[in-house]
């Protein structure tokens, strides 16, 4: 599809909140509405070659869904249906959101486990993120110094979020295009 599909698990809907002023900055052009990963099947991922995937942070490092203590299904229930499907030529980029004062020691842990999911089907995952400015003693999600994707505290740096989500789109947005163009 030729344009960029915005999915994310949500269970309080931090996630779907970010999820939309994503779409808001990208617009319509580039991107379709965001879903709720409990409410698609398969297919309607797969039509798209250039992805933004969100989930919040669950249990210990955990992908958000009824096994972590989520009240709906999230990716941990979706994640299964990717069994032997190959996202090679699929670009993706992941943002996430914790709370880096309450769970310092795992402070956005679960963003990790949807790159691995994603990488380890083939997929290529961009949208690297400075851990400068956050304060936490560990996160899973962090590989050379930098989390995996976009990280988002909502509760403890909200005043943050519509910069960070700004500048991060300048940056993924152009590795995105590409993409689109060649699905085209």
């Amino acid at each position: 599809m030729s344009k960029i599909g915005i999915f994310f698990g949500t269970d309080t809907g931090s996630t779907r909140l970010v999820a939309k002023k994503i779409f808001s900055l990208l617009g319509e052009e580039l991107a379709d509405k965001p879903k709720n990963i409990n409410r698609v099947k398969l297919e309607e991922l797969l039509q798209y070659d250039a992805l933004i995937l969100g989930t919040p942070s669950y249990g210990i490092g955990d992908l958000p869904g009824l096994g972590a203590g989520c009240q709906e299904r999230s990716w941990q229930e979706f994640v299964p249906s990717l069994d032997g499907v190959d996202l090679s030529g699929k670009r993706i980029a992941l943002f996430g959101l914790g709370h880096q004062e309450r769970y310092a020691s795992r402070f956005a842990s679960s963003l990790i486990q949807l790159y691995r999911v994603f990488y380890g089907f083939g997929a290529e995952m961009i949208g690297r993120w400075s851990t400068e400015g956050y304060t936490f003693e560990h996160s899973d999600s962090v590989i050379d110094n930098q989390f995996v994707g976009l990280v988002l505290d909502q509760r403890g740096q909200p005043h943050l979020t519509d910069e960070r989500i700004k500048v991060w789109l300048a940056q993924v947005t152009p590795q995105l295009l590409p993409v689109l163009a060649e699905a085209a």
